[in-house]
Order: structure tokens, then C-alpha cells, then sequence
């Protein structure tokens, strides 16, 4: 059995002219990682491994969730190749997990994240919103072999509040 959990990163900021990788998350997405991350320690138990994209807000997004569900570093791997907004690309890196993973949590980016929500499970969205956050298992023992699962949860923030 592998569990994969999809977050996209908190809403960023647009405001200081920087490079897209280098976007700060705003104030609301503290205030959404807050809610989805309630209702997720509810859900959630096991031994989790956390990928993030390395752009800013993914990153922070990632440790935030990390900090809470107090996740050891050496589960926690920030790994370039997340950063992509296609969805065959973000799937193939996710591929690569080693098998003694059962449950990854990936944090990305758009549209790669909403377009692999809909490819993997079971349970169609228009959109994964920001800090939204998808729960897909699939019955397998290789991550080389997801192709699809069956959608377990589904948290959007505007949902939980």
C-alpha cells in the first residue's frame, strides 16, 4: 500500500517584483496551513516523508507542516525537480520515491498538482486551491507503478474555516 498526499503551497505574494521561485507566502496562507493542518492530524498517522519543491512558498509551506506534525529532517527532502507546473514531469519525480516509503507528501506547484489529482484519483476537482491538500492510495507495493488510486480526502481551506 502507498499513500500519496499532494499539497499545493500557500498563497504567495505578488508584490515584491521578485523571480516566481523566490514568492513569499502572504499572511492568509499561515492562517490556512493553520486549518488544513487541524483536520489533517485528525486524519493522518504514520510515518510521513515530505518532498517540497524548492521555490519559497512551497518550501515554507512544507515546513510548516513539518514543524507541526513534527516530521525529523531526515524525512524531509527539498528536491529542485518540483519545481514544475506540468503534470507527467511532477509524476515522474514522485516515481522515484523509494519503495520502503509507504506515505509521501509532495508540496508543489499548479496546474501540475490539480492535473495530477485528477489523473491518480478517483474523485475529480476543478481546482486544487492554494494550501489545498488531496489523500490518494493505491493498492500497490511500488511507487514506479501509481497510476491510479482511490482519493481519500480532500481539504480545501475555504471549506474548514
Amino acid at each position: 500500500m502507498k499513500r500519496l498526499i499532494l499539497v499545493r503551497h500557500g498563497k504567495s505574494s505578488w508584490g515584491n517584483n521578485l523571480p516566481d521561485e523566490k514568492r513569499p507566502l502572504k499572511k492568509r496562507a499561515y492562517n490556512d496551513a493553520e486549518v488544513v493542518l487541524k483536520t489533517f492530524k485528525e486524519f493522518q498517522s504514520g510515518n510521513l516523508t515530505l518532498w517540497s519543491s524548492h521555490a519559497v512558498r512551497a518550501n515554507t509551506t512544507a515546513n510548516l507542516f513539518k514543524d507541526e506534525m513534527e516530521i525529523p529532517d531526515d524525512r524531509f527532502t527539498v528536491k529542485k525537480e518540483l519545481y514544475t507546473f506540468d503534470e507527467s514531469q511532477l509524476l515522474s519525480v514522485i516515481k522515484t520515491c523509494p519503495d520502503n516509503v509507504e506515505i509521501l507528501m509532495v508540496f508543489g506547484h499548479n496546474p501540475a498538482m490539480t492535473g495530477l489529482v485528477n489523473r491518480l484519483g478517483d474523485k475529480p476537482i476543478d481546482n486544487l486551491p492554494t494550501t489545498g491538500l488531496c489523500v490518494i492510495d493505491f493498492d500497490l507495493n511500488s511507487w514506479k507503478d501509481i497510476e491510479t488510486g482511490k482519493t481519500l480526502l480532500q481539504l480545501f481551506p475555504k471549506n474548514l474555516r
